[in-house]
């Protein structure tokens, strides 16, 4: 599933590609980029008692470890360089320099004065360029630069491509440390620490006191102009040996034939003998990380087993007198909003309809957010569980959301989570907030530590008897928390964990581990799906905050500072008294050691989830931003700069996608998946059509396609049970119907065309109003009668809606059938 990739030529790749199919090429030349710093004029020094002193920084984000900067011009507004630097570039990547013009100040820090970023696509091959920057075109401030670009002979490289992304080619540089000689030292010597450096390499430092660690391994671009350096200190300073000359290594990189080794001595007169054995390997030319933005092998398998369950299931439902062939099965997918427990209870209802209906074969996706995965991660306990009664799970779901909360914050269960976060950071997991709260939720919703895996929900799949659950997070930067300026969707599947935007995907086993160019660099174990709701979910880790801090007298601003982080997620009341019934007392009294070290805990982590990021080192095409699947789901301002995107930065940030938008469809919308009818299921108490018609905006300012959501004033303030959205100028965008929460006629009815008698009346009295109701976003607990009035009432609406769901399958199985279609012909 992670190879089959097609091979062609480099020189051949075109933006007219299919941005879908990786392409592993043949050798692909480097050039070297020569870069003169002429003069700068009309600069303004930010120090009012003196000129500038400037300087300029100079970097791509394509060159790791590579950094050149200009001599410093003391008091000057004209300064004149007249330096000339190198860079080793790879012409099918993105290559955009950045030039910061500093000005140094020996008290405080040196001022970054401007910032250019320049596309060296524009200079042509062996043509010198001389280029007038304005820095600010008020105060006619400027800056000079030649480039030069020329083709090299040497280094050239195998690149792995979607047209998005781009892995070059990656070498390993084993080092062994000569034994004979680290046993040397004689006794009440000081111990010797040797310090390799290899810059823009993956690890780029390592250090070991001799003896201890014999073995080094740096992996670094196969490309790379650099030199590995290194040097022996005492481990009792910090501070180099005495003789600068001794005990200093330079190694160029170029030096070292693939697959040979060398060995070399380390100067060093405390040490006599000390040697190195260097030898250089090439990385496995087949990825972990998929490229491309169709659907992966595993997928594809499953959906040709799931159509022949909707073909069976479609066929009795619409009561059909021939079987379906393949490709006449419509797709059918559930968008499930998020909501906390209010989500979760009301999806488990709307399911159990379905279920009744015998329409739930009919699905093919089952996507979710925040509060909609609980419910989603839980059913796939189960590996039968859509060919089972619905009851058995909600019967657990009832026996958890109606009991008391206050066991999940007890000492013996705080000590539980001590130690499963300890055993998560050992196994080199980073630890946050989140993780926390993942534990509260997993004793809250569970009652005990349950052992499952996303990668563990592919055995509900084996058959295609069960939906495809899809879930999703938000990638954002931890800066733009609040403004969400920068966001990106990543999907997390049995089958694969990815960016819909830069098309790289993993296998959900390997979410967490270390990579660096597409390559596996260290593995950690698969992380339990419990840490993963609570990144799904993560919003409601702001809560678990508040709460600790409002039991606990802590200062009231950052009490406020949490409240503002999701205000305009819901307007309502968080972690208070109306609205936590969980907060029944004080659960841990603050002077225990326990206490302590959780409010340590809690204080000194993110907000958000933070984890490896396996797109890391990864470089962008030098026609990404003009592809399809890049450009659909871009929104950021900054998206033509490679090194402010994601491939730069070592981890994730990943928070819950209701911060932006309550809703799941990019999922569904992924062009592979061909949706035909998407359920859409809302779970709001204030705003039935927020969400949706936010959805629609988004969709049409980036080209996908997705209904008009056309509403009167009336269904505005009296929202209905059912309602139908489509376009049909537009037969890519699927029909939608849409089911709000309301209690429109379940108060008078017990069952779709079944009146209440008096004594049923007070059952159909749901309040799923904003003001009274009992399923506010943050209440974690549950009266039997308010979990069953809800699972109820979103059971009925959907039940009562039967017609216009056939009505919708048969519309889009029409739309499917062999005459709908256009002909070779037309197309």
């Amino acid at each position: 599933a992670w190879s089959g990739v097609e091979r062609i030529g480099m020189e051949s790749l075109s933006p007219e590609g299919r941005p879908d199919h990786p392409h592993q090429g043949e050798a692909s030349a480097c050039w070297q980029l020569t870069v003169t710093v002429l003069e700068a004029r009309r600069l303004r020094g930010h120090d009012l008692l003196s000129e500038a002193d400037p300087y300029v920084i100079l970097q791509l984000s394509t060159v790791p470890g590579t950094k050149f900067k200009t001599k410093t011009v003391t008091n000057s507004s004209h300064p004149v360089w007249n330096e000339t630097f190198s860079f080793l570039i790879q012409s099918q990547v993105k290559n955009v320099l950045e030039l910061s013009i500093c000005d140094e100040d020996l008290i405080t820090k040196d001022d970054v004065c401007f910032k250019v970023f320049y596309d060296v696509s524009e200079v042509l091959p062996g043509k010198l360029l001389r280029k007038t920057f304005s820095l600010d075109p008020q105060r006619q401030q400027e800056l000079d630069v030649e480039f030069l670009i020329e083709k090299m002979s040497s280094y050239p490289e195998n690149l792995i491509t979607n047209n998005v992304l781009v892995a070059r080619e990656l070498s390993c540089l084993n080092i062994c440390l000569d034994r004979a000689g680290s046993t040397t030292l004689t006794a009440g010597q000081d111990k010797l620490e040797l310090e390799l450096v290899l810059k823009g390499s993956y690890e780029d430092t390592q250090t070991s006191t001799l003896g201890t660690a014999p073995a080094f391994r740096f992996h670094y671009l196969a490309a790379q102009d650099a030199e590995l350096s290194g040097h022996l200190r005492s481990s009792r300073s910090s501070g180099l040996n005495s003789d600068n000359s001794a005990g200093h290594l330079t190694v160029p990189l170029k030096s070292l034939a693939i697959g040979k080794e060398v060995t070399i001595n380390v100067p060093t007169t405390n040490a006599p003998g000390v040697r190195l054995q260097l030898k250089a390997d090439s990385c496995p030319k087949e990825l972990p990380v998929r490229l491309g933005f169709d659907l992966c092998a595993e997928e594809e398998a499953f959906l040709s087993r799931r159509k022949q369950v909707v073909a069976k299931a479609l066929k009795q439902a619409l009561q059909l007198d021939r079987d379906l062939q393949e490709d006449e099965v419509p797709v059918v997918g559930i968008m499930a909003e998020g909501g906390g427990t209010r989500a979760m209870t009301s999806l488990y209802g709307h399911l159990l309809a379905l279920q009744k209906l015998g329409l739930l074969d009919c699905v093919t996706y089952l996507s979710g957010i925040s509060g909609a995965t609980w419910a989603m991660a839980h059913l796939y306990w189960d590996p039968e569980w859509s060919q089972k009664d619905l009851e058995g799970p909600i019967s657990h779901v009832r026996e958890h959301l109606t009991k008391s909360k206050l066991s999940a914050f007890s000492p013996e269960r705080l000590e539980i989570y001590r130690r499963e976060l300890q055993l998560r950071a050992e196994q080199g997991h980073s630890t946050t907030i989140v993780d926390l709260w993942a534990l509260v939720l997993e004793s809250m919703l569970h009652g005990q530590v349950v052992d499952q895996k996303l990668s563990g929900q592919r055995t509900a799949l084996e058959r295609g008897q069960n939906p495809l659950p899809l879930y999703l997070s938000l990638n954002v930067k931890e800066n733009n928390l609040d403004t969400f300026e920068f966001k990106e969707w990543v999907e997390f599947s049995p089958y694969e964990v990815g960016f819909l935007k830069y098309g790289g995907f993993i296998p959900p086993e390997l979410f967490g581990s270390k990579f660096f160019m597409g390559q596996l660099m260290k593995r950690l174990p698969e992380s339990q799906i419990c840490f993963l709701e609570g990144i799904w979910s993560n919003i409601f880790s702001l809560n678990l905050l508040d709460t600790w801090y409002g039991l606990t007298c802590s200062e009231g601003d950052w009490k406020q500072h949490i409240k503002d982080k999701i205000q305009n997620v819901e307007k309502a009341p968080v972690a208070s008294s109306a609205t936590s019934s969980w907060m029944e007392s004080s659960w841990l009294k603050s002077g225990t050691a326990l206490a302590q070290a959780f409010k340590g805990f809690l204080t000194n982590r993110p907000l958000h989830q933070c984890e490896a990021n396996f797109l890391h080192g990864l470089q962008l095409h030098r026609d990404y931003c003009n592809q399809k699947g890049f450009s659909t789901w871009a929104d950021f301002q900054l998206d033509p700069i490679p090194s402010r995107l994601t491939p730069q930065e070592p981890q994730l940030c990943l928070v819950d996608p209701a911060y932006f938008i309550n809703t799941s469809f990019p999922s569904l919308l992924r062009p592979g998946r061909k949706m035909d009818l998407i359920l859409s299921f809302n779970c709001s108490l204030n705003s039935p059509f927020e969400a949706l018609q936010q959805s629609e905006l988004y969709c049409k300012a980036r080209g996908l396609p997705f209904p008009h959501v056309e509403l009167s004033p009336e269904d505005q303030l009296q929202p209905k049970e059912c309602y139908l959205f489509s376009d049909p100028t537009c037969p890519e965008a699927p029909v939608l119907l849409h089911f709000p929460l309301v209690n429109v006629s379940f108060k008078d009815y017990s069952a779709p065309g079944v009146k209440r008698s008096p004594a049923e009346i007070p059952a159909g009295q749901v309040d799923v109003t904003k003001d009274t109701s009992p399923y506010a976003l943050c209440n974690m607990t549950y009266k039997k009668e308010d979990f069953d009035g809800l699972l109820r009432l979103s059971d009925y609406n959907v039940q009562n809606s039967q017609a216009a769901i056939l009505q919708a399958l048969r519309t889009v199985l029409k739309r499917r059938a062999p005459e709908a279609r256009p002909s070779k012909a037309q197309m």
